[in-house]
């Protein structure tokens, strides 16, 4: 066996030895489902926005959404809103009658580093449907994903 079959075997080793462990790091679980934006309501009425059949069996349930980062409001936020489509301003900056149809909060489960804006990334967390108003900022969500987690796709 010449030296470079040798490492090509060692290197070929040691990735396999380190598949269940790059299987651990896997950013979504095998449990979470994945949804778009479209998934979210089933239609808008006099009322306003219906949340689909999906959202209401899927709540209390791992989820993993794509979108971009729209600029959180401080650096060191423990949250952010994923959207549809890239923003320069905060998207939820009103009442939920205003809400848009094209956003989710996002409560990260620990301190990630913000992407740059117009980076599409992935989210997975536990959805939380109906409106609630966080206590600590005031702000109104209809949708969230709590205990979150991102990475860049």
């Amino acid at each position: 066996m010449t030296n470079i079959d040798a490492l090509r075997r060692r290197t070929f080793l040691g990735l396999l030895a380190s598949l269940p462990a790059m299987a651990a790091l896997s950013p979504a679980t095998a449990a979470d489902t994945e949804i778009g934006f479209d998934d979210l309501y089933g239609s808008v009425g006099v009322l306003g926005l219906t949340f689909s059949d999906t959202v209401k069996a899927l709540n209390g349930k791992g989820v993993t959404m794509s979108g971009f980062m729209a600029p959180p409001l401080k650096a060191e936020a423990a949250f952010f809103v994923l959207t549809e489509i890239p923003m320069s301003i905060c998207p939820f900056c009103s009442s939920d009658s205003d809400w848009p149809d094209n956003i989710v909060v996002v409560y990260l489960d620990a301190a990630q580093t913000f992407v740059q804006p117009g980076t599409r990334i992935s989210v997975s967390g536990t959805l939380d449907v109906g409106t609630w108003t966080d206590p600590e900022t005031g702000f109104v969500s209809r949708l969230r994903l709590r205990d979150a987690h991102y990475w860049s796709v």
